[in-house]
């Protein structure tokens, strides 16, 4: 018997709300209908190919495999082991981290403590570890859902399609989230500093206890790092509803 999906919520935009309570930003709202955006995304090939995806799906059927684990539960497995990831940092939350959270490098100068440079690759360490553990369970999603039925085949053949049209925007903009977080650090740093009594002596060491600024941030980064997450899994939870819907009926 198929496994339900794990029931989680999804919100296309709750990655650009947890940006948008850490740095102030003015986005004027688009005039733009969703197939003008869309178009925009989409270029000529890309475009025939949607359209023969649509129109005629190519044969992505495969042979029967042997036994393994439901799709259900290899979406709940790799969601879990990237959430445990970013949730054990091995600074804040001790424990064994896969990508362990840069704490504050000791500097002759305490300015040069302060440097974002760290937390940005942390960030990077973790958008890597999401993209290659989502990429091939979305692969494999496609491919059982080939097997099932050819309504199920030209969905698996649209979502190909769409993911390989989608990549180079999605890679672009996911790339601005931790240059967005470097302006919340740099807000967080200065706001530290200028809360300093007149010649009080700063302490880098004392930065990641709770309620210190670095600490303060490295929950915000956090807290992104979750939103996006859940952004990546989005089209896999949607084929894994649509598999689930075919897999589950009398």
């Amino acid at each position: 018997m198929a496994r339900a999906s794990p029931r989680t919520r999804f919100d296309s935009a709750q990655l650009i709300r947890a940006l948008s309570a850490l740095v102030a930003t003015d986005v004027a709202d688009s005039r733009q209908s969703f197939a003008d955006r869309l178009g925009q995304w989409l270029d000529f090939a890309d475009a025939i190919a949607l359209f023969s995806a649509l129109d005629n799906p190519a044969d992505t059927s495969a042979p029967a495999v042997a036994e393994h684990p439901s799709p259900g539960d290899e979406f709940a497995r790799v969601r879990g082991v990237l959430l445990e990831s970013i949730n054990t940092d091995g600074l804040l939350t001790p424990g064994k981290a896969r990508i362990r959270l840069p704490a504050p490098a000791w500097h002759a100068d305490t300015e040069g403590a302060a440097d974002y440079l760290p937390y940005h690759r942390y960030y990077l360490a973790h958008q890597r570890d999401m993209g290659a553990a989502i990429a091939p369970l979305r692969a494999s999603l496609r491919a059982e859902l080939a097997r099932q039925s050819p309504a199920l085949r030209q969905l698996a053949t649209l979502d190909g399609v769409l993911d390989q049209a989608f990549a180079p925007r999605e890679r672009s903009l996911l790339a601005s989230v931790p240059q967005l977080l470097g302006r919340r650090f740099e807000q967080l740093h200065q706001a530290h500093r200028s809360a300093l009594p007149a010649g009080a002596a700063d302490d880098p060491a004392r930065w990641l206890q709770p309620g210190a600024w670095l600490h303060t941030f490295c929950q915000d980064m956090r807290a992104v790092l979750l939103a996006e997450l859940e952004l990546r899994l989005q089209p896999v939870a949607g084929l894994l509803d649509a598999l689930n819907e075919v897999t589950t009926q009398p």
